[in-house]
């Protein structure tokens, strides 16, 4: 049967959705709406049937082709789009009979991520991939090429066109698979700068459409584009926030992951998804109001462990609870007192102070907390600390000095104290037989 819809928009489209289990997943079904309408579709109705199995010819059969064939015709549509992986052949066969173009799910989403791509390695990797998805898919539209080339000005040396189009398609391959490895050059570099600054990375992982972007604006201040649409953001967005006790900590953005996500999209992104393996912890954003939070948590779980990155410690941040009643924001423990989730709301603010808490414990792990007294003639280094949020309490004693109590990163007071000619370690009061080990830093 045909639902429509009533989305204006760009090329006259119709979905195609075959459910192959008992039970009908509407919130799936949303999701390939959503899909299409990101990527600019006028939506006029959707075909929704049940199948065992996919048909070998038309996929959905040959009696549901007619049908949909029928629909095509009478409403003008243009485009078809599949939920699913078609093969070259079903395309062909699909085309043949409904007189329109017919496009799978990987092609709706590379589609989407090359309107989405604005960096030129976000548009070399969107590239890469379209060229591996075609390459399967050339001899589509050049069977009336599969003969010598000949004519005026289309004479060659006894190539066909479709060899040439391969041809042609290796090379360009190649060409951006070296400028893919120049950008993961760079990245190297820039991951070895800040590996030697001992900078933290806080990277946002999620699900499309879990609320990322619109976190990462609140935790980092900042306007990176937010929308109600899958893939919003495709480009890594890095900036660098001053946390209290821990210093500076530098967030990223990336891109959601989805359920089926073609291979060769996160084989060409796995540049971008440095980001990701290199992070100092992951912040996996949960869309909690969604009924199917829990497969889409184990969808990005298993990107991760295909990517590398599953090594990563982890802190899942259940989103979006200003969705749902009774939910309130707080900070879940495991055995050993450490965060293993939090609860929040990035449209509304509600537990961000509480993440960013959680944030600081994980990452503290690897942090000091001293007391010293210092003299007042050491006001640049009481300066110092105060502008690296190292300060947890001071006060005044009775002959002037100062006393702190400072908590920061083992390397940077370590720095820090060789810059000040030792004197965290002069001035240190409590532990007592507090010493830097030299030969760490």
């Amino acid at each position: 049967m045909f639902d429509f819809e009533k989305r204006k928009g760009g090329e006259r489209t119709v979905l195609v959705n075959v459910n192959f289990t008992k039970n009908e997943n509407s919130e799936e079904y949303a999701e390939f709406r959503m899909l299409a309408w990101s990527a600019g579709a006028q939506l006029l109705g959707e075909l929704i049937c049940s199948r065992k199995a996919p048909d070998p010819r038309f996929f959905i059969g040959e009696g549901k082709t007619e049908t949909l064939a029928d629909f095509v015709a009478t409403h003008q549509i243009d485009l078809v789009i599949f939920n699913y992986s078609l093969s070259p052949s079903q395309e062909r066969n699909l085309e043949a009979v409904l007189k329109c173009r017919v496009i799978d799910r990987t092609a709706l989403i590379l589609d989407i991520f090359a309107s989405r791509a604005r960096t030129t390695e976000g548009k070399i990797q969107v590239e890469l991939a379209q060229l591996a998805y075609i390459q399967t898919r050339l001899v589509r539209g050049w069977t009336h090429l599969e003969r010598q080339k000949g004519g005026i000005g289309l004479r060659g040396p006894g190539e066909t066109q479709l060899e040439t189009d391969r041809r042609l398609l290796k090379d360009r391959i190649t060409i951006l698979r070296n400028e893919l490895s120049e950008v993961e050059k760079h990245r190297n570099l820039v991951s070895k700068s800040r590996a030697k600054n001992s900078i933290p990375i806080v990277s946002l992982v999620g699900y499309t459409n879990a609320g990322k972007s619109t976190l990462f604006n609140v935790m980092t201040d900042s306007n990176v584009y937010a929308a109600d649409q899958l893939f919003a953001t495709l480009d890594p967005t890095l900036r660098t926030v001053e946390l209290p006790y821990l210093g500076k900590v530098i967030f990223a953005d990336t891109v959601g992951f989805i359920k089926d996500l073609p291979t060769s999209l996160v084989a060409a992104f796995k540049a971008t998804l440095k980001e990701t393996q290199d992070a100092t912890l992951l912040l996996h954003v949960i869309d909690i109001s969604s009924e199917q939070a829990k497969q889409n948590q184990e969808v990005v779980e298993d990107i991760l462990e295909e990517i590398g990155a599953n090594h990563v410690p982890v802190l899942k941040v259940f989103n979006k609870i200003d969705k749902l009643e009774g939910v309130e924001s707080h900070i879940e423990y495991d055995d050993n007192d450490v965060p293993i989730a939090v609860n929040v709301s990035a449209h509304s603010g509600k537990g961000i102070d509480m993440l960013f808490r959680a944030i600081g414990e994980l990452l503290g792990i690897q942090m000091i907390e001293i007391m010293i007294k210092l003299p007042a003639s050491m006001g640049a280094l009481r300066n110092r600390l105060y502008e690296l949020k190292s300060v947890v309490q001071e006060e005044i004693a009775q002959d002037g000095a100062i006393i702190m109590t400072i908590r920061q990163k083992e390397a940077t007071l370590a720095q820090l104290n060789k810059k000040f000619a030792g004197a965290l370690e002069q001035y240190c009061i409590e532990p007592k037989d507090f010493t830097f080990i030299k030969d760490e830093f």
